[in-house]
């Protein structure tokens, strides 16, 4: 055992806890007012299950969008569920909190960032997002929101001053 406390991983799981928290609002309540959110997650997480031509184009990180296009956003103690829509197609992901690097609201110029722990990623990388996945998802009625959109985090993170 170490002499030391963690204050880091403390952190960590208090803000991921805000992070769920939000989500679970959103679930319960939608999208208040012009708040929308930009999930940055690692793709190459050994629990996170998306679509297998997204983690082909995406094989380490992608940033989703939730704001108009999302359905069935499901919050569970370790990961959440949402099915977003992609060129046209409405498409399960499940995400662990543990995957998530990064979190922006930008309409308040909120923005948290995580350390994802390296032994829960996947070194093979590989890509076995099996057929049952499909079934999980829902249909979607409304074909003519914009398309999601994958953005940098760079310029919602803040910069460091040089003393």
């Amino acid at each position: 055992m170490s002499p030391y406390y963690d204050y880091d991983s403390y952190v960590q799981e208090a803000l991921l806890g805000v992070v769920k928290k939000i989500l679970k609002k959103v679930q319960n309540e939608g999208i208040l007012g012009n708040h929308h959110f930009y999930i940055t997650f690692k793709t190459n997480h050994k629990n996170v299950i998306i679509p297998k031509f997204l983690k082909e184009k995406y094989p380490d990180e992608i940033t989703i969008v939730l704001q108009y296009q999302f359905w069935n956003l499901n919050i569970f103690d370790d990961h959440f569920e949402v099915c977003l829509s992609f060129n046209g197609n409405e498409e399960f992901l499940s995400i662990p909190f543990d995957a998530i690097s990064g979190f922006v609201d930008p309409y308040v110029k909120f923005c948290l960032q995580f350390s994802v722990d390296d032994s829960l990623l996947d070194e093979d990388n590989n890509i076995d997002t099996s057929e049952s996945d499909k079934n999980q998802i829902s249909e979607s009625s409304n074909k003519n929101e914009k398309e999601n959109v994958v953005v940098s985090l760079d310029e919602f993170r803040k910069k460091k001053k040089d003393h």
